[in-house]
């Protein structure tokens, strides 16, 4: 009943934000609506371009699975629909089977894209919106910036008037390179003042739809060259101004075939957009579900599979741009879609007078763009296991497949968690002055001295069979440096406790208690205890042994402490020890 429930309530019509409107947040919704369909009508066609498909594909993504995505989604300003890495990987993925831009080539990514929708459809109704946590940021980092190279390095011989070639980014180079003789000034031309319009626009206001200012002044800079008729290309026509309904072709064979790029698009697909939704519901203190995400995305490219669209995401360029248009509801990104339809019918005329090396002028900037120069410094100055997830990651997107880079960068994200998780904090403490107050400190990063009977031990992290033996190999150092002492482990850090970890608790009270020490618990998490209870942890060590705070354990730990030992000891770092004879 839970799970029938909650996929109800997943799929259903009436979206929490249908309810709170205000008379003004129709026209806030309306103006960023418009602002966003400026900005996208280019992009569509950028995007297309990236993914190997005609450009009518990519504008048609931005209507019907934003729509979808921004309904169903979980994010009140978060925009979806065509996105440069998911182009990248799709291109990446299918370019070796079709011929980018052919039927066959068209059909694969209609096919793709409707398995895309059913896995994040699935993982969504599942529940498995929390396992996105497991997968490191510097994965999204890492590979973004080698999606980023491939695409600026596959738009270097259009810029240039040269062909795109094929291959991956060395192949390219070299390509570009062997025929660096046959560059196209015209083309370099047309492509610079592009550039140069878009950068400049960009500096002077967000706002300003810059892709489409870049392109006017792009296209007319070429009519004036004559551009066409020294061998620039143009754009061919739109094929369809509106998407028309059709259904994916199903092939057992080839679904088999596209599983492992289905999956790696649906993997980047969910990371960008719940990245990005958690991003924007921080910033405006909203709720935000990631189960929900996924459903919506699930249900966008599952939608848009039957009408000409390819697998979109989140976008955090519009979504970006919404949020400070003053978007207050998904029905901007609804707005933007429907305004985007109007002004697609208006210009697609249009669209055969713009020059092919501006369209790669514009797709060279969002490549740019794409490289987040900053956080990839912040990520190699202050994490080497990041570092090395980044660097993992964005060198197979260079030497090898996108999609097998995002695979690669998913499973050293995954081995670093674990190996994290085997290897839990395991530090000595004891208690010292700090802003005039006493508070227990790291033994061996702050050289403070520990009581010669009681060794105060903090575990953080979790205590089952993969830790086991880490932690263990940090006792018996500890013993091999100072001999036997009563151990209190303080397990409030401790989350998870299996049978594994509970077989060492007892193992280490036995080997305590045979030589005259013994093992106290600092525990005070009703489920840690059950679980001590449930593996008879505590039949063995004795409720006694098991303290709620840490004053307590002191306590009783310093009252049966040896009378001898304490009158002579000259430490005395625990305040009970005021009440052992001095020395």
């Amino acid at each position: 009943m839970k799970i029938a429930g909650a996929t109800l309530r997943y799929l259903s019509l009436n979206r929490p934000w249908l309810h709170d409107r205000e008379k003004g947040d129709w026209k806030a919704d309306a103006i960023a609506g418009l602002t966003n369909a400026t900005i996208v009508l280019p992009q569509g066609v950028a995007f297309a371009t990236i993914a190997g498909l005609p450009p009518e594909y990519g504008l048609f993504t931005a209507i019907i699975v934003t729509v979808v995505a921004a309904f169903w989604g979980s994010s009140r300003v978060m925009v979806s629909g065509p996105t440069t890495a998911i182009s990248a990987v799709l291109f990446a993925s299918l370019s070796s089977l079709a011929l980018p831009g052919s039927e066959a080539y068209i059909a694969l990514a209609l096919l793709l894209t409707l398995m895309v929708g059913v896995l994040q459809l699935a993982a969504g109704l599942a529940g498995l919106g929390g396992l996105i946590a497991f997968i490191s940021h510097s994965v999204i980092v890492g590979f973004t910036a080698a999606a980023a190279v491939l695409i600026g390095v596959s738009q270097l011989g259009p810029t240039l008037g040269l062909d795109s070639g094929t291959g991956g980014v060395m192949h390219r180079v070299m390509q570009v390179a062997a025929h660096i003789d046959k560059v196209n000034m015209d083309a370099v031309i047309i492509a610079a003042v592009t550039l140069a319009s878009v950068i400049a626009c960009a500096r002077i206001s967000r706002r300003l739809p810059n892709y489409i200012i870049g392109l006017v002044l792009g296209a007319a800079t070429g009519h004036l060259l004559g551009a066409q008729a020294s061998g620039v290309k143009m754009f061919e026509p739109l094929g369809a101004v509106l998407p028309a309904l059709r259904a994916p072709a199903l092939d057992v064979s080839t679904i088999s075939a596209l599983l492992p790029a289905a999956a790696a698009v649906a993997c980047v697909g969910l990371l960008e957009a719940i990245s990005i939704g958690k991003s924007f519901a921080i910033r405006r203190g909203e709720t935000y579900d990631s189960n929900q995400e996924m459903v919506g995305q699930g249900l966008s490219n599952l939608t848009g599979s039957f009408f000409q669209c390819y697998a979109g995401s989140g976008s955090f360029t519009r979504s970006g741009l919404n949020a400070e248009s003053g978007a207050t509801s998904p029905l901007s990104a609804i707005f933007a879609a429907g305004f985007l339809a109007v002004l697609l019918v208006l210009l697609a005329p249009y669209v055969r007078f713009v020059p092919v090396p501006a369209m790669s002028a514009v797709i060279l900037y969002v490549a740019w763009k794409l490289v987040n120069i900053s956080e990839i410094k912040h990520v190699l100055v202050t994490s080497r296991s990041e570092s090395f997830i980044l660097a993992a990651t964005f060198l197979t997107g260079i030497f090898s497949e996108l999609d097998f880079a995002i695979l690669v960068g998913v499973v050293a994200s995954l081995s670093v968690f674990l190996n994290k998780s085997a290897h839990p904090l395991v530090a000595v403490g004891a208690p010292t002055v700090v802003n005039n107050r006493r508070a227990f400190m790291n033994v061996k990063m702050h050289g403070l001295q520990e009581c010669p009977q009681i060794r105060f031990v903090r575990i953080e992290g979790p205590l089952f069979f993969a830790s086991i033996e880490h932690i263990e190999r940090a006792f018996r150092k500890m013993e091999e440096k100072d001999g036997y002492k009563t151990y209190i482990l303080n397990l409030k850090g401790v989350g998870k406790i299996d049978l594994a970890g509970a077989d060492f608790i007892v193992s280490e009270a036995k080997r305590a208690r045979g030589h005259g020490q013994d093992v106290h618990l600092i525990a005070a998490n009703p489920s840690v205890l059950n679980v001590l209870r449930r593996l008879n942890c505590l039949d063995v060590l004795g409720e006694n042994n098991v303290h709620a705070h840490k004053s307590e354990a002191i306590g009783v730990n310093v009252s049966l402490a040896s009378d001898t030992i304490c009158g002579t000891c000259e430490v005395r770092c625990f305040d009970e020890c005021k009440n052992k004879s001095s020395p």
